[in-house]
């Protein structure tokens, strides 16, 4: 993720005025009141992903809030949800007060007004999500002004894994893979906070659906290790061999096939980038995961009609 502001390097008595002026009046448009401002700590790291921003916060303890003069200077219209890994924020807004800790995340509107109150230490993960295009996600085409999701289960667990995998894993891919997996993060996100407390994780199809786009996002952020096995993929989202692929039932492909399929469509993406032209072709299918160049040629044929080195020349 991209450092857009850090206090490590100033002086700590100036600190808290550098946060103040170049991310609470510039960045975020708010207020912001800390009682420890000699030893303030904090840092906002940012990544894209399609039409969602994510941010990795890090706060020392403070009451930030936003006001119509605030709400004025805003050129979108969206809203923010919150995965907080340390500390509790509590997010005041249209009369309620949620709670947002490790266990709970909340989704507030960015364009109504709000107070947070950061206690301690707080590290977290923000997503500002286009209202618009998060509304259509619903089954019936709203969003409350605020309301909270739990994340220590069920889908709201998965949404909060695909979050930190994405935030994690982010930098290594290119801007389509962002995008199209910035969209996934929006439907499970959407599919939670609709499911509310009918969310009992069992062996229900929207869980199966939401956890398969997570262990996708996270195969897809691993498709250049060569050494991607099956079993490297269970372990590493929590699975069992059996149930990874189970969950690929869901799908008309194994995970074998949809990993090598994954793999030939970033190839075919590298190739026709003008500015990757540098690159051999042999290179490219290393970088992809493939370890023989001849079995490349032989299954990028076969899938696309015409072998690299003609896709290359046109």
């Amino acid at each position: 993720m991209d450092l857009i502001f850090s206090t490590d390097d100033l002086e700590p008595s100036k600190r808290f005025a550098a946060w103040q002026g170049a991310i609470c009046d510039v960045y975020v448009h708010v207020d912001v009141n800390a009682e420890g401002r000699s030893d303030y700590q904090g840092f906002i790291r940012e990544a894209k992903f399609g039409a969602i921003t994510m941010t990795d916060v890090l706060l020392s303890e403070q009451r930030i809030s936003r006001r119509e003069r605030h709400i004025a200077k805003l050129d979108k219209d969206c809203y923010y949800l919150e995965f907080v890994q340390q500390g509790r924020i509590n997010v005041l807004q249209a009369g309620q007060t949620m709670r947002s800790n490790a266990g709970m995340s909340t989704v507030f509107s960015a364009s109504e007004a709000y107070d947070l109150e950061c206690i301690g230490k707080v590290r977290s993960l923000y997503l500002e999500i286009p209202r618009a295009e998060f509304a259509e996600r619903f089954s019936d085409g709203r969003l409350p002004v605020i309301t909270a999701m739990t994340t220590s289960r069920g889908l709201g667990r998965i949404a909060a894994e695909f979050c930190a995998t994405l935030a994690q894993e982010g930098a290594s891919l290119d801007e389509n893979a962002r995008t199209r997996l910035g969209g996934e993060l929006m439907d499970v996100l959407a599919l939670a906070l609709d499911m509310g407390d009918r969310d009992e994780f069992s062996e229900d199809a929207a869980a199966q659906q939401a956890r398969l786009r997570s262990v996708k996002a996270w195969i897809e952020a691993h498709l250049t290790d060569a050494d991607l096995s099956l079993e490297r993929i269970a372990k590493s989202n929590g699975v069992s061999l059996r149930h990874l692929h189970y969950l690929f039932r869901l799908t008309d492909v194994s995970v074998s096939e949809w990993i090598l399929d994954r793999r030939l469509q970033r190839c075919y993406d590298v190739l026709t980038r003008s500015e990757l032209r540098s690159l051999s072709i042999t290179e490219v299918a290393y970088q992809l995961g493939f370890s023989s160049s001849s079995y490349f040629s032989t299954v990028f044929r076969k899938k696309f009609g015409h072998s690299p080195s003609d896709l290359r020349r046109r």
